[in-house]
């Protein structure tokens, strides 16, 4: 007997009392075991949809972009990174530069990563100064060295773990843009810089990690190449790797999450694409934090007409949360 299956214009929501009002309504969720968005939309792998700058405004809204495998995992690691330093509560490890460096060094510096202002350490590591723009706003001979132009008198430091309150009101206190965080040695491990907290400000539901950076994820694939690009990929500090495959139920995606879980104890790991809950449950076993859902659900997809390969979606979706639920694990469609 063939099974009834049904996909979303097949049926309809039934209208009930509500005392919820639009203002009142939680739209937060689970995208993996550990990971909650504040919005439940995540940006399509598509080349023509998700790279830095919609994976930036996905995050600021509360939802999370993945950005696409259809260039070289250098490329990808970049985007990953453009995403991860573009907001954060504290810039970890940031750009230095040593006192014996040019003005042209530091504007070089300047460009390449899109900054401001630098701080400036001794080869030892210890915090000397910081050269931001005023100091070098005038300044003529690309020669003369950082030394002789930073800011070395009156430094204002914080240590590390220092609340968002406080920093706001050193940063006003003393007018300045930047707080240089310090260890104990007097090392510079740390920027907080007033762009931050007002892009925190702005957007007070984006989704960020336990650093306050912004959450990105990548899509990568199976293989050798993927587990290479994967391994890039968490180097540059992606929250989600997506194992992103037009048939998720196969040994050599299960494989490839078993490897690339390996890698990392933080970031999470998202395989799919299944329609069936033994597709789910292989991923699921294999040690994916979340498992996404569709063969050829999309409007422009011709997977299941071209192939006759498929499930109608809410049925797949159905199927494959009753598999999940059993495992507490976060469905994706």
């Amino acid at each position: 007997m063939i099974r009834e299956a049904l996909t979303f214009d097949d049926v309809l929501l039934l209208p009930a009392a509500s005392t919820v009002l639009p203002t009142q309504a939680d739209t937060r969720t689970r995208l993996t075991r550990t990971i909650d968005l504040g919005i439940p939309i995540v940006s399509a792998a598509m080349d023509t949809v998700t790279e830095a700058r919609l994976a930036i405004a996905m995050a600021q809204a509360g939802g999370i972009g993945v950005l696409h495998r259809n260039m070289t995992p250098e490329q990808q690691a970049e985007q990953v990174r453009q995403v991860k330093k573009f907001e954060s509560g504290m810039v970890v490890n940031p750009v230095t530069i040593e006192p014996d460096a040019t003005l042209a060094d530091a504007f070089a510096l300047m460009e390449r990563h899109g900054i401001t202002g630098i701080p400036v350490v001794e080869p030892s590591g210890r915090l000397a100064g910081i050269l931001t723009n005023r100091d070098v706003r005038f300044a003529s001979n690309p020669a003369e060295p950082v030394r002789n132009l930073m800011t070395k008198e009156g430094l204002i430091t914080v240590a590390d773990g220092v609340s968002q309150e406080e920093a706001k009101r050193l940063l006003h206190k003393n007018r300045i843009e930047k707080l240089l965080v310090v260890d104990d040695a007097y090392r510079c491990i740390g920027l907080i810089t007033v762009k931050d907290i007002e892009k925190a400000q702005l957007h007070p539901n984006a989704a960020k990690d336990e650093q306050g950076r912004l959450r990105v994820a990548a899509a990568t694939t199976v293989g050798d190449d993927g587990y290479g690009r994967s391994e890039a990929l968490i180097a540059a500090g992606a929250d989600v790797i997506i194992v992103d495959t037009a048939h998720g139920h196969s040994a050599r995606v299960a494989e490839a999450v078993t490897r690339i879980k390996k890698l990392s104890n933080k970031t999470q790991v998202i395989a799919g694409n299944v329609a069936t809950a033994s597709g789910a449950m292989s991923l699921i076993d294999a040690g994916a934090d979340a498992v996404k859902v569709g063969i050829g659900p999309g409007s422009i997809c011709t997977t299941r007409i071209v192939a006759g390969v498929g499930v109608p979606q809410l049925t797949a979706i159905m199927d494959v949360v009753e598999a999940a639920r059993k495992t507490d694990t976060p469905v994706i469609a």
